[in-house]
């Protein structure tokens, strides 16, 4: 059996008694420091520090790099400028989900690729297979030599700017960057994030590691900051409606089904999966991922199946009790014909159909704060 990777955090964790590490795609990754619910309070309340150094980072390089990302993934890269980063996916010829991703174009003709943890060596060999013959790019792996941090919640730029000089206030949404300064260390500095919440993520060289975790969270912790585990992660991005790929995106998913069409650029020039997804769009979609709530007690779970009129309809693909809202909540995937809002279905926990209603997701978005019960 192959040993679990770790993150050059991981000697960092002891420091918190009630952490607890799992085991997640390979790597020993804390599930909780101090507690889910806490955690996840604290990021949609005042803060929290993720150490996310496990996913993967590619540099595509060269003359030819914008035109092979463009061919590679469904949003449209020639849309960024230095300094923009977007959201999109790589796609099979049949519309089915590689992996979705974070672009950083860095200069003309450099990019960096922000991909999942469990898809970087798939994801890896599926640009390589692709790239063209003759052309100047050139596709670099560096995920072994970066650290990536997420400091997420409404007081991150508030504890960020006791750390940095950087111009924090007029770094929007979905832009970077590349060289700051944060606790001393030169990293590139990223407002983005995966929790539905204002926040950073920094990418920094491995031995920068304890500089950066004790500098930010003495500078956080009188404003509530506390660390974060995977499980606050999953929570908060599920309330945000955010997909997690092999749940809501997978081979069998396509982009169109889950939701994320926006980041589907169908007019762009040819890109990989593009007329399956023209095809899909035009047929109409035989499947939508909605939200569901529980009406009966019970709290809906990944893979639960979802049925109406007596008939399987689809599964969940994330479900648990919201720490926000309070409600018991999952994402399905299911038939069209029962997508709509209001729809009645039926959730089968532990051997007994429940009752369940669709309803609106996202659940949870930063501009209307915490739903009253």
């Amino acid at each position: 059996m192959d040993a679990l990777k770790r993150t050059p955090f991981y000697n960092l964790y002891s420091a918190f008694p009630e952490s607890r590490c799992i085991d997640f795609g390979g790597w020993e990754l804390p599930v909780q420091f101090t507690g889910i619910v806490k955690e996840h309070e604290a990021v949609r309340q005042s803060a929290g520090l993720f150490d996310v150094s496990h996913m993967g980072e590619f540099l595509v390089t060269g003359a030819g790099a914008e035109s092979f990302i463009q061919k590679m993934t469904t949003n449209d890269v020639t849309r960024l400028t230095d300094g923009g980063a977007q959201y999109t996916l790589m796609c099979y010829p049949d519309g089915g989900v590689v992996d979705d991703l974070l672009v950083y174009r860095l200069g003309e003709g450099r990019y960096m690729l922000v991909v999942n943890a469990s898809n970087i060596d798939k994801d890896f060999e599926w640009l390589q297979e692709h790239l063209p013959a003759g052309e100047d790019i050139s596709l670099t792996n560096v995920s072994d030599e970066t650290l990536l941090l997420a400091l997420q919640g409404p007081l991150a730029e508030t504890i960020l700017t006791g750390v940095t000089d950087a111009p924090l206030a007029e770094l929007k949404p979905f832009h970077f960057i590349e060289h700051a300064t944060v606790c001393g260390v030169e990293v590139l500095l990223s407002r983005t994030g995966y929790t539905g919440e204002d926040g950073f993520e920094i990418y920094a060289p491995l031995n920068t590691a304890e500089t950066l975790w004790n500098g930010l969270l003495a500078a956080g912790t009188p404003h509530g900051l506390t660390p974060a585990g995977l499980g606050a992660r999953d929570t908060l991005r599920f309330e945000a409606k955010l997909p997690l790929y092999g749940q809501e995106l997978s081979a069998d998913i396509t982009p169109l089904e889950a939701g994320v069409q926006f980041f589907v650029k169908l007019d762009k020039e040819d890109f990989i999966g593009r007329e399956a997804l023209l095809q899909q769009k035009a047929a109409g979609l035989p499947r939508r991922l909605v939200g569901l709530e529980m009406i009966d007690r019970g709290i809906p779970r990944s893979h639960y199946p979802v049925y109406a009129d007596g008939a399987k309809i689809g599964e969940v693909t994330t479900g648990t009790q919201s720490p926000t809202l309070k409600r018991n909540l999952g994402l399905a995937l299911v038939d069209a014909a029962y997508s709509e809002i209001g729809t009645e279905v039926y959730v089968e926990i532990r051997g007994k159909q429940l009752k369940a209603v669709v309803v609106k997701a996202p659940f949870y978005k930063k501009s209307q704060g915490v739903k009253p019960q």
